[in-house]
């Protein structure tokens, strides 16, 4: 048996070799392959397969997770594999491939091999905690209780911290591996954008091009997971939207921030998990059809909250399909990657509700207008990790992008990753390009009502 000191010294310098993580093949003595190729059921022109990676890459733990991948049929695409990276954490990709390259990107299925994986925990393998899942599903602002978070802790168990975003840029490179190419395209949208940006500061030598679609920084802050951010932007976002012909005629903000302090912090969170969720459908925050949100909050300040109540009551979370978003997996990715007004999922349990207080009472009135201090505490980011079981923690690289070329993609609507996250990522690419489309709101590539952000996405790819 080698020594344990022998097994450490490989394992630490394969880490600080490959950015942090230690590959370790899941087929001793070859590379990564793609196995049990098929026609993808029900997307024509796509083969579905495959990749076998290693339960913990770092090597701690033995044993293997299978990924389902579907790429496009055109192997010799001109210019290449294009990764196209899904969010959440929680989402699967292999489903949408169909929708992304023949629906919205035809152009760049064109010229590209388009590739979509089922990240570690979602789509046909996703994770089932069934508390979260019927408390929260895909949403990230929605309080949990805290009995839901330990029961999918306890099913998870030691598993937990092998979910992290650490694991899942190592899996990408062994796909870019089982796909035979040196370099290729990564594109990730929404939580898709921080692993794509996790994966070209890891493996800088393996990207071509980076596009960053509805931006989460890649580095993790505190502040990040308290979403003060997201909070502080509404006022933007309402204001702009009500200042649209015809105006409105009265800051929605102010109406905001009245109607959270009077209704109290448990109908704060499911405001702004309301006007959060209420993006995806109507991005000018206005249109009847889908509720009119502005105008519900403007009546619910004069004395008539029925149209609030049901919106709140139509736009409830909870209850997705885990195969399509895995609050589990959510959870679990979170967790390990966030930084907290505690520190990060190593810090012991007893010490994160005091810390988290004193965080709290620091915190000026401004930092989370027009909404409350007490808001940005109780909300699912904070609530789902408080009570998270003490792990091992996920990196947080500081360095900045590398020297290739970077768009990214926000719509000004976009409270979910709000455009002001873009403008800080932006700052962190020295061949960045920040286009932002106006009048949108989240996930360009995917939802965008017209084409300009799609087509600074087909320019830049040229």
């Amino acid at each position: 048996m080698r020594s344990k000191l022998l097994v450490a010294g490989l394992v630490l310098a394969l880490t600080a070799a490959l950015g942090g993580v230690a590959v370790a093949d899941a087929r001793p003595g070859g590379r990564p392959k793609l196995t049990d190729p098929h026609p993808c059921p029900g997307q024509p022109g796509f083969t579905c397969s495959t990749l076998t990676v290693p339960l913990d890459h770092t090597g701690r733990r033995p044993g293997t997770l299978t990924l389902p991948v579907a790429t496009s049929d055109n192997v010799t695409a001109p210019k290449g594999v294009l990764l196209f990276l899904t969010g959440g954490p929680g989402q699967g990709g292999v489903h949408t491939i169909t929708r992304i390259a023949k629906q919205r990107l035809p152009e760049v299925a064109k010229d590209y091999r388009i590739v979509m994986l089922d990240q570690r925990g979602t789509g046909a393998g996703a994770l089932n905690c069934p508390g979260l899942q019927a408390q929260v599903g895909s949403s990230d602002i929605a309080t949990p209780m805290p009995d839901a978070v330990t029961e999918c802790a306890r099913i998870l168990g030691d598993t937990a911290p092998l979910y992290s975003t650490d694991q899942s840029v190592a899996d990408f490179d062994q796909l870019r591996q089982a796909l035979g190419v040196s370099k290729m395209v990564v594109d990730g949208v929404s939580y898709g954008s921080f692993t794509a940006a996790r994966y070209a500061v890891a493996h800088p030598g393996n990207v071509s091009k980076v596009v960053l679609d509805s931006v989460l920084p890649h580095h993790a802050a505190a502040s990040a997971s308290l979403y003060l951010t997201g909070m502080t932007a509404e006022a933007r976002v309402l204001r702009a939207a009500c200042s649209a012909a015809p105006a409105c005629g009265f800051d929605p903000a102010d109406d905001l921030a009245w109607v959270v302090r009077h209704r109290g912090t448990a109908d704060g969170v499911r405001i702004f998990d309301l006007i959060v969720s209420y993006e995806f459908a109507d991005p000018t925050y206005r249109n009847p059809s889908a509720g009119d949100v502005i105008g519900a909050l403007h009546a619910a300040r004069t004395g008539s909250p029925t149209q609030l109540d049901e919106l709140l009551e139509a736009y409830k979370p909870g209850g997705d399909d885990p195969a399509s978003f895995s609050a589990g997996l959510h959870a679990a990715t979170l967790c390990a990657d966030q930084r907290f007004p505690w520190g990060a999922s190593s810090s012991p349990i007893a010490v994160r509700q005091p810390l988290l207080s004193l965080t709290a009472r620091a915190l000026p009135t401004s930092a989370t207008w027009p909404y409350t201090t007490e808001v940005a505490t109780q909300q699912g980011f904070i609530q789902s990790c408080l009570p998270w079981p003490v792990e091992r923690v996920g990196s947080n690289p500081a360095s900045r992008l590398p020297n290739v070329p970077v768009l990214l993609l926000n719509g000004d609507r976009d409270l979910s990753t709000p455009l002001e996250w873009a403008r800080e990522e932006a700052a962190q690419a020295p061949q960045g390009r920040l286009v932002i489309v106006p009048g949108e709101s989240h996930s360009i590539q995917n939802r965008e009502r017209g084409h300009a952000g799609r087509d600074a996405v087909i320019s830049f790819l040229e």
